[in-house]
C-alpha cells in the first residue's frame, strides 16, 4: 500500500504547473443570486452581530436583499413610466414605496432625499359645493350654446 508520498497534494501547494486550473464558482453563482454572498458574509463577521456566522446566513440575507431591491426597482420603474420618463429618480422611488402598503410599512420612518411627498390635499381644504352654486352652474350651461348662436360672427 502507498502511504501517499508519491501523490500530489490537493490545493495550490501541491500543483507543480500541472493541468489547467478550474474556473472559480462563487457562492453567489451557486445560489443563483446577483448580490454578493461572500461580501455579505464578511460584513456579518466584521459587524460582530454574533460570535459565529453560519454558512447559510449570508446566502439567505443576500437573497432577501436582492428580492427587496428587485421589488423596489420594479415599482419605481413603473412610476417612472407613468411619468413618461426613462430614468428612475428619487421621486419615483418615493412614489413606489409610499404607494405600496407593505413597503410603506417597512420604510415608514425612512426619509428619501429629493423624494418630495405624496400628492395629497385634505378634503377639508377643498372648496365646498353648496346647492346654490351647483344650481347656478347648471343654469349657466344651457345659456352658453344660445350665446354662441347669437354671436356677431354668425349673424354677419
Amino acid at each position: 500500500m502507498d502511504t501517499g508520498a508519491g501523490k500530489s497534494k490537493k490545493g495550490a501547494a501541491g500543483r507543480k504547473g500541472g493541468g489547467p486550473r478550474k474556473k472559480a464558482v462563487t457562492r453567489s453563482i451557486r445560489a443563483g443570486l446577483q448580490f454578493p454572498v461572500g461580501r455579505i458574509g464578511r460584513y456579518l463577521k466584521k459587524g460582530r452581530y454574533a460570535q459565529r456566522v453560519g454558512t447559510g446566513a449570508p446566502v439567505y440575507l443576500a437573497a432577501v436583499l436582492e428580492y427587496l431591491a428587485a421589488e423596489v426597482l420594479e415599482l419605481a420603474g413603473n412610476a417612472a413610466r407613468d411619468n413618461k420618463k426613462n430614468r428612475i429618480i428619487p421621486r419615483h422611488v418615493l412614489l413606489a414605496v409610499r404607494n405600496d402598503e407593505e413597503l410603506g410599512k417597512l420604510l415608514a420612518g425612512v426619509t428619501i432625499a429629493h423624494g418630495g411627498v405624496l400628492p395629497n390635499i385634505n378634503p377639508v381644504l377643498l372648496p365646498k359645493k353648496t346647492g346654490a352654486s351647483s344650481s347656478a352652474s347648471s343654469a349657466k350651461e344651457p345659456k352658453s350654446p344660445s350665446k354662441a348662436a347669437k354671436s356677431p360672427k354668425k349673424a354677419a
